[in-house]
């Protein structure tokens, strides 16, 4: 639910207001891996323009990850240049470590949104409160902070332009549902000599 939403009912405040249209916006997903692709799936399906990130681009097919255009890594920041809304996916590794850092922040499009579902180290969290405050950036969605739980004394929790989960992005009432579903079925490939789902490639992050 929008923060202003949030605050409207809290205030039991009655009032028009107008919002902000996904459709021609353009999403930037780091990285292009099995959620990163997902999310591009339904952004498409909103009408935004999709652009990501991967570890090698080489003879990758942007329309295979439900993208426009690919950028390497090295490519990061002229990537954030263009994004109204900026889909942090990729996995917490040494190399990865606050690659969203101050500069890279300051390269977003003022008006931006930042969204984290993957590692709270990935982002200079003090430089996206500065951010957040200058109002460079518009807001962000925040699943998972650099540390967690998060301390009561975070200027975070006062921030009526960020939206706050406590890293539990994918616990859904059907998780383990679906967790035995992958693990059964990829029993069965095994057992079978048939390839698995979900096997992780170091070399295309």
């Amino acid at each position: 639910m929008p923060p202003r939403m949030i605050a409207e009912k809290e205030r039991r405040h009655w009032k028009r207001y107008a919002g902000t249209t996904l459709k021609g916006k353009t999403v930037a997903v780091i990285s292009l891996g099995s959620i990163g692709k997902e999310v591009a799936r339904l952004a498409k399906s909103f009408g935004m323009h999709v652009i990501g990130t991967k570890r090698s681009t080489e003879g990758v097919d942007p329309a295979s990850l439900n993208a426009e255009r690919l950028y390497p890594r090295t490519d990061l920041k002229p990537m954030l240049a263009q994004a109204d809304f900026v889909v942090i996916c990729i996995p917490h590794t040494p190399e990865t470590e606050g690659l969203i850092e101050e500069e890279a922040i300051a390269t977003m499009k003022p008006g931006a949104v930042l969204i984290n579902i993957a590692r709270g180290s990935i982002v200079d969290e003090a430089a996206l409160i500065r951010a957040l405050n200058s109002g460079h950036l518009l807001g962000a969605a925040l699943d998972v902070q650099a540390k967690e739980p998060l301390p009561p004394d975070s200027p975070l929790w006062g921030m009526p332009q960020v939206l706050l989960s406590p890293h539990s992005g994918s616990n859904v009432d059907s998780e383990n549902v679906e967790l035995v579903k992958l693990f059964c079925d990829n029993l069965h490939r095994y057992l079978d000599g048939k390839p698995l789902r979900n096997v992780l490639d170091k070399n295309t992050r």
